[in-house]
């Protein structure tokens, strides 16, 4: 599967410039196109004015974008319900129109956002093209419980804000999430400043193994693509199946 990320600087609370831009550099020839977290708006707890009801014009992009390419796009928007609640939405849109979401379960309590918005309370895994995919969204890569392989998933996904200041985290977690899991990993981060936050990048894509096989310029806009390996994939994890040994457990939604 040929996965792209595209790093770029998120136009703050802009989202007509946001998709102009997207629409200049999305890239052909891929199955999967994966964005960084509320591409649409940036990483904003101001929200009154860019939340979409039930998606709105980003999921329309989205859907339009994904059948024009031929491939599947993922990214979150700010979402608010009919209820009036609102969610940090991980869209993943396929080329034929269908539509899976996974609500961010872990809000990051140091911006606010578990005041504003509500926590997903579902780990969702998406089967696309062959793969099985782990949805997760920046602050859920802390929490390696939720995102723990029961032999379910080929590839986790994390669109992230995740600032400069704590890029060393961002980049050691996203490979542990992958060593740990025995799967690929793909971390779609923004540059740039949004809010007075300074954001570095570090989009990566990260083999079974933990190795970047693929990444971003340091604090430059950027499209990385590569083509993952299910096959690769399978034979290492049949050659070591740590996963084999692995502790059961259940998780508690509250």
């Amino acid at each position: 599967m040929r996965v792209a990320v595209i790093q770029f600087d998120i136009v703050w609370k802009n989202s007509v410039a946001n998709f102009s831009y997207l629409d200049s550099i999305l890239p052909s020839g891929c199955d999967l196109v994966v964005l960084p977290e509320m591409f649409h708006c940036g990483f904003s707890m101001d929200i009154a004015s860019d939340a979409m009801s039930q998606g709105g014009a980003a999921l329309q992009w989205m859907v339009e974008k994904a059948a024009a390419y031929n491939c599947a796009i993922t990214g979150t928007v700010a979402v608010r319900e009919k209820d009036d609640k609102l969610f940090n939405r991980l869209y993943f849109v396929h080329p034929d129109g269908k539509i899976d979401f996974y609500d961010k379960r872990h809000l990051f309590r140091m911006a606010g956002e578990h005041e504003v918005f509500s926590p997903g309370s579902e780990r969702v895994v998406v089967h696309y093209r062959g793969w099985r995919i782990l949805l997760q969204v920046c602050y859920d890569l802390r929490f390696p419980v939720f995102s723990r392989n029961r032999n379910d998933y080929d590839l986790i996904i994390y669109p992230a804000n995740w600032p400069e200041a704590r890029s060393l985290a961002w980049s050691a977690l996203l490979k542990a999430r992958a060593i740990e899991n025995q799967c690929y990993v793909v971390g779609a981060n923004r540059v740039g400043e949004g809010d007075g936050i300074k954001y570095s990048g570090d989009s990566v894509v990260v083999d079974f193994k933990g190795v970047v096989v693929a990444d971003a310029l340091y604090g430059k806009q950027a499209v990385i693509v590569h083509d993952l390996s299910l096959e690769s994939q399978n034979l290492f994890r049949q050659k070591f199946p740590a996963w084999l040994d692995a502790d059961s457990f259940s998780i508690s939604y509250q």
